[in-house]
C-alpha cells in the first residue's frame, strides 16, 4: 500500500526536527468558521479566535493550518428538531447522524459519525474539557455496531455559545478517540440577559412502502402501498439566564423540558397472524392490524439541567465549574410477536402483542477548575467527573418459559459508566529574533479513571420456568425482545490512564506558520502508546494558501468494550445452550481466539488549499486515514462445530457466542470542500450563502481471523460481509449542504437542502443488497421579531417529505422493517413546527 510519506520514521524525525527549531503545534481545536464566514467577519465584526486544535491565543478560524468549522448558537436554533446531533449533521456534510430503530438501546442513544469513521473515533470536549461517553455500546447491525459514544443530546443547545468541529486527527494534543475529528461545545458565560424558547412540531407524512405476498390462499389484501401519518408530536420548552455576582462572576443557567411522540413508519405484516382454524384461515384475519410495528422515533420525556459559571479572583486568578443533569425516559417497540408464534401464549395475548422496551437514562456531570499565571506561564488545572447510568424496564411483554402465570414488564438491569479527569496544563510564550511571532509552547498531564458496572435484572426477566410447547419441546428463557442481564453477566470494573505531552506553535514568518505536538500515554489494562503530529500552513498572499498535517494517533479499547456480556439460552434439539456475548477476558472467548482489546490505531494525512476572493471564501481539504487494529464484534458463533469444540474444551452447555476483538485495517480518503459568501443589499437585506460538500470513500483491507477457528471445518467467519459492506457502503459516499440565511429589518429566513449519496442496505448475499438512490431533503424556516425580546418563527424539516428507497420484502420478511436502518437521514418524514422566543 502506498503513503504520501513514509509513516513512523519519517513522522518520528519530523517531529524531533521540529522541536529542535523551536516552534510547534498547539492544541486548540475551537469551532468551525470557514472562509465565507470570514468574509462576513471582516465586514461586521473581528474574526472569532478560536480554542481547538490550536493553544495559541490569538489564532482565528480563517488561519488555522487543519480545517476548522464554528457552528453558532443561531445555527442550532434554526431548525426544527432540537439536537445537537441533528443540527451538527445538516450544518456539516462531514458528520452523519443515521437515527435507526428496531435496535433496542440504540433508538434512545444514537450515535453519529465524522469523516466516514466510527462513532467512538470523534472525541468530544465541553470547553476543551473531555467529555464522558454513554454506557451503552452499540450491538445491532448499524452503524457504530461495536461503539460506546458519548451523546450529545445530553446537551441541551441553550447552553451552547457555539461549537467547534476540528475535522482532522488530534490524538497527540488530546490524546485517545480523537481519529477523525474533534467537536468542543462551547458554553455561554453570561451575566445577563437570557431567553425562553417554546416550540411545537408534528409529522405530517405520507411514505410508500412494499406490501409482499400474502400467503398462498390468503382472505386479505394489501391496503395499498402507501400510508399518510400525522404523529411524533413533540413539544420543548427551554430557557437560559444569565447571572452576576460580585464584579466579575456569572452564572449561565439553561434548563429544558422535551416531550416526543413515537412515530410508526413500519410496513404492512403480510403474514399468518393467527392458527389456523379447522385447516383454514382465521376469520379475524380480514381485520386485524397489519401496521402493527413501531418503527421510527421513539416516545421520549427529557428533563435536563446545565450550569456553567466563573469568577475572577484577584491576581487574574479564575475559578470556573460546569455541572449538568439530564433524566430521559424512552419507551421503543421490538417486534410484533402474532398470535400463532411460539414466543405468545394465546390466553395471555390472544391477538399477538408488540413488546416495549423503556430505557431510563441517568446523564450526570460536574467540573471545576482553576487557571492562573505563575511567572510567564499561563497554569490551568481542573477535575471532572462524569456518569452515563442506563437501566431497561421491558413491558407489553412475558417470559414464555414461565407460562400464563408470566408477569407482563420486568426489570432487566442495566450499566453504567463514568469517567473521572484531572488536567494540569501549562502555556507560555517566548519571542526568537528569527520568528515573526512569539512561539507558543504548552505542555501538560492528564490522568483519567474509568469504570463500568453491569447490573442483573430481576430473576423472571431472565430465568428458564420449565414450561414446555405443545410438542414437548421447552421454550426460550426470559423476557421477549429484551432478555435480563443475569448475575452471572454482572460485574464492576475500572481501569486507569495517564499521559503527557508537549506541543509548540508559531509563525515562522508573516506567511509560514507550523506547529507540532507529541504525547505519551499509559493504561493499566493495555500499555503504552506514543503519538505525534505536525502541520504547517503558508500563505502566498491574502486570497491564496495551503495547509496540512501528518500524524499518527489511536484510540483505547473503552472499558464498555472490554466488558459488556450478556446471555441467552437458547434450545437446540431439545438441548439448553447459553448464547453469549463474552468478554474478550472469558475463558469460552479465550478458547474461541480472543485476547485481551489492543489499541487502534490511525496514520492521518491531510492537504488542504484556502481562498479568500473578495468576500468569497473557499477551503477545500483533502484527507487520508489509515486505521489498523480496528475493534469490532464478532458475528454469532454458533454452529454446530463451534458448540462440538467448546464441548471438547470443557465449555459443556456454551453453544457459542461473539466477542470483541481487534483485527480489522481500513483506509479511508476523503475530500471536504466549503465555501461562502455574504451578500449586502442596499433594499433587500442580507444574504449568506453557503455551499458544501464531503465526498469519503472507505475500503476494508484485512478482516480478524484466529487459529482456533481457522482450524475448523467449515471455517466460521469472524467478520461477515455484511459488516464489512457497512464500513464501506454503510454511509453516504458523498452529501452535499447548500444553505442562504436571509435578514432584512424584523424579517429573517433560512433555506436549506442537504443532498445524500447512495448508500448500501447490505444483505447476507449479494443478491439481497439493495442500493439506496440519493436524496436530497430540503428544511425552510420563516422567522419575524414582534418586539426586540419577541420573535416567532414557523418552518418544516423535509418539506417535500423526503423518503429513502422502501425496503424490498426479501429485506423485510417480517414487514415491519420498511425502510433501512442505513438510511443516512432516518425515516421520519415531514416536520412541521413552530417556536416562540422571548429575550429576558
Amino acid at each position: 500500500m502506498q503513503h504520501f510519506i513514509p509513516k513512523k520514521q519519517v513522522l518520528a524525525l519530523a517531529i524531533t526536527s521540529l522541536f529542535g527549531c523551536g516552534f510547534g503545534v498547539m492544541q486548540s481545536a475551537h469551532a468551525q468558521v470557514t472562509a465565507a464566514q470570514a468574509a462576513q467577519a471582516q465586514d461586521e465584526k473581528p474574526t472569532s479566535v478560536i480554542v481547538t486544535g490550536t493553544r495559541m491565543q490569538n489564532r482565528s478560524a480563517t488561519n488555522t493550518s487543519a480545517p476548522v468549522d464554528v457552528i453558532s448558537s443561531e445555527t442550532l436554533q434554526n431548525l426544527g428538531v432540537s439536537e445537537i446531533n441533528q443540527a451538527l449533521s445538516v450544518a456539516l456534510p462531514s458528520l452523519n447522524f443515521p437515527r435507526p430503530g428496531l435496535t433496542d438501546g440504540t433508538d434512545t442513544i444514537r450515535p453519529a459519525t465524522l469523516r466516514g469513521l466510527g462513532p467512538d473515533q470523534t472525541l468530544v470536549l465541553v470547553n476543551s474539557k473531555r467529555r464522558h461517553a454513554s454506557a451503552l455500546v452499540n450491538v445491532n447491525g448499524t452503524v457504530g455496531r461495536g461503539a460506546a459514544a458519548v451523546d450529545l443530546n445530553t446537551i441541551p443547545s441553550a447552553i451552547v455559545k457555539n461549537i467547534e468541529v476540528l475535522r482532522d486527527g488530534a490524538s497527540a494534543q488530546y490524546g485517545s478517540d480523537a481519529l477523525s475529528g474533534v467537536i468542543n461545545l462551547r458554553l455561554r458565560e453570561n451575566r445577563d440577559g437570557g431567553e425562553v424558547t417554546a416550540s411545537y412540531g408534528q409529522r405530517i407524512t405520507e411514505y410508500d412502502f412494499i406490501p409482499g405476498a400474502t400467503p398462498t390462499g390468503a382472505t386479505w389484501t394489501a391496503p395499498g402501498t402507501s400510508r399518510s401519518r400525522n404523529d411524533g408530536n413533540t413539544a420543548t420548552v427551554s430557557i437560559w439566564k444569565g447571572l452576576s455576582f460580585g464584579e466579575t462572576g456569572y452564572v449561565t443557567v439553561a434548563a429544558e423540558l422535551k416531550d416526543q411522540k413515537h412515530t410508526e413508519r413500519g410496513g404492512w405484516d403480510f403474514r399468518q397472524q393467527y392458527p389456523l382454524v379447522n385447516g383454514s384461515f382465521d376469520p379475524r384475519e380480514k381485520d386485524v392490524n397489519r401496521f402493527n410495528a413501531w418503527y421510527g422515533e421513539p416516545d421520549v420525556k427529557q428533563s435536563t439541567v446545565f450550569v456553567n459559571a466563573g469568577q475572577m479572583l484577584e491576581g487574574g486568578a479564575k475559578l470556573y465549574a460546569w455541572s449538568s443533569y439530564q433524566k430521559r425516559d424512552a419507551l421503543s417497540a421490538g417486534f410484533f410477536r402474532r398470535a400463532l408464534q411460539d414466543q405468545n401464549i394465546i390466553s395471555v395475548y390472544p391477538n399477538g402483542f408488540l413488546p416495549k422496551i423503556a430505557p431510563q437514562v441517568d446523564d450526570y456531570s460536574a467540573t471545576a477548575g482553576i487557571s492562573w499565571t505563575a511567572g510567564l506561564w499561563d497554569m490551568d488545572a481542573s477535575l471532572g467527573y462524569g456518569k452515563n447510568k442506563m437501566q431497561f424496564t421491558i413491558k407489553d411483554t412475558l417470559n414464555r418459559s414461565i407460562g400464563p402465570t408470566s408477569k407482563k414488564q420486568f426489570e432487566a438491569g442495566g450499566f453504567s459508566y463514568d469517567q473521572l479527569v484531572f488536567n494540569l496544563s501549562a502555556v507560555r510564550s517566548f519571542s526568537l529574533p528569527e520568528f515573526s511571532s512569539p512561539i507558543s509552547f504548552a505542555t501538560g498531564f492528564e490522568a483519567r479513571r474509568e469504570g463500568y458496572n453491569l447490573f442483573a435484572g430481576e430473576p423472571d426477566s431472565y430465568r428458564f420456568g420449565g414450561e414446555k410447547l405443545a410438542n414437548g419441546s421447552p421454550t426460550a428463557p426470559g423476557a421477549q425482545v429484551f432478555p435480563g442481564f443475569t448475575p452471572a453477566n454482572a460485574s464492576d470494573n475500572s481501569r486507569s490512564a495517564i499521559g503527557a505531552y508537549v506541543d509548540v506553535e508559531a509563525n515562522l514568518t508573516k506567511a509560514w506558520q507550523a506547529s507540532a505536538a507529541i504525547r505519551a500515554e499509559h493504561y493499566s489494562d493495555f500499555g503504552n502508546n506514543v503519538t505525534g503530529k505536525i502541520s504547517t500552513r503558508y500563505d502566498f498572499n491574502k486570497e491564496f494558501g495551503l495547509r496540512g498535517s501528518v500524524q499518527n494517533g489511536f484510540r483505547a479499547p473503552s472499558p464498555q468494550q472490554q466488558f459488556f456480556t450478556s446471555t441467552a439460552t437458547n434450545f437446540i434439539n431439545g438441548v439448553p445452550f447459553e448464547i453469549t456475548t463474552f468478554k474478550p477476558s472469558d475463558p469460552a472467548a479465550i478458547a474461541l481466539g480472543a485476547k485481551p482489546l489492543d489499541a487502534e490505531k490511525s496514520f492521518n494525512q491531510s492537504l488542504g488549499v484556502v481562498f479568500s476572493l473578495g468576500k468569497l471564501g473557499i477551503t477545500v481539504d483533502a484527507y487520508r486515514i489509515e486505521l489498523s487494529n480496528r475493534i469490532v464484534l464478532s458475528e454469532n458463533l454458533t454452529a454446530a462445530n463451534v458448540r462440538n469444540y467448546l464441548t471438547a474444551q470443557g465449555f459443556v452447555g456454551i453453544g457459542g457466542g461473539r466477542f470483541f476483538i481487534n483485527g480489522v485495517d481500513t483506509t479511508t480518503q476523503g475530500l471536504d470542500i466549503v465555501s461562502n459568501w455574504p451578500m449586502l443589499t442596499e433594499s433587500s437585506g442580507r444574504f449568506d450563502f453557503t455551499l458544501a460538500g464531503n465526498f469519503t470513500k472507505t475500503e476494508v483491507s484485512k478482516v480478524p481471523q484466529t487459529a482456533q477457528l481457522s482450524a475448523l471445518t467449515p471455517s466460521p467467519v469472524l467478520f461477515d460481509r455484511v459488516n464489512v459492506l457497512i464500513f464501506e457502503r454503510g454511509q453516504p459516499r458523498n452529501k452535499i449542504n447548500a444553505s442562504v440565511d436571509w435578514k432584512l429589518a424584523d424579517y429573517a429566513a433560512t433555506f436549506r437542502a442537504t443532498r445524500y449519496g447512495e448508500v448500501l442496505d447490505p444483505g447476507t448475499t449479494a443478491a439481497l443488497d439493495q442500493v439506496l438512490s440519493p436524496k436530497t431533503l430540503v428544511d425552510i424556516e420563516l422567522r419575524y421579531n414582534f418586539t426586540k425580546r419577541l420573535k416567532m418563527a414557523v418552518g418544516a424539516d423535509n418539506v417535500f417529505d423526503a423518503y429513502s428507497d422502501p425496503r424490498m420484502p426479501a429485506l423485510n420478511t417480517a414487514g415491519a422493517t420498511s425502510f433501512s436502518n442505513f438510511s443516512p437521514f432516518g425515516r421520519s418524514g415531514r416536520f412541521v413546527y413552530a417556536r416562540l422566543s422571548y429575550s429576558l
